[in-house]
């Protein structure tokens, strides 16, 4: 019986100091360079690690939290290893580059028109680019879409 309140009472004392002691909260991550990422580079999974944030570096400021934001984006700007990486420092990747030949394709109801024309600005996905036409010399702006073309007037 007296073995019984021992067990009991040292279980009762480990609750106790459990509640006393909680386990420390897991840190968040954030993701920095491996190496030096140079602007103009694709930043791909292999080139990052997950630092605790609070063993990042920089301090204060819009810094990328999450590694899936920035990978197959473009840098900026020169990231450096075991510094935060800056919103403003990663940026889509250019699909339409100024001057150079895209399809430019209309689409409205059963009605498809492809064409070719040249790019007179650089464009992301989604962006709004001005092109000129090949064939008329007209210039055009629409939406530069996931396969390069670029999607002028329609729906």
């Amino acid at each position: 019986m007296c073995s019984r309140r021992i067990q009991a009472a040292s279980a009762a004392i480990a609750l106790l100091a459990a509640a006393s002691n909680p386990a420390p909260a897991q840190e968040a991550l954030a993701p920095s360079p491996k190496a030096v990422i140079y602007p103009g580079d694709v930043i791909r999974e292999d080139m990052l690690t997950d630092l605790p944030q609070g063993g990042v570096h920089d301090a204060g400021g819009a810094f990328v939290e999450d590694r899936a934001m920035i990978v197959g984006k473009v840098a900026r700007l020169t990231l450096l290893p075991g510094h935060a990486i800056p919103y403003a420092g990663v940026s889509n990747r250019k699909l339409v580059a100024n001057g150079a030949e895209v399809k430019l394709v209309y689409a409205e109801g059963g009605l498809l028109i492809v064409t070719t024309g040249a790019a007179l600005q650089d464009g992301s996905i989604g962006d709004v680019v001005r092109v000129r036409n090949s064939d008329s010399g007209v210039t055009v702006s629409g939406a530069v879409q996931p396969d390069g073309s670029v999607k002028v007037g329609g729906g």
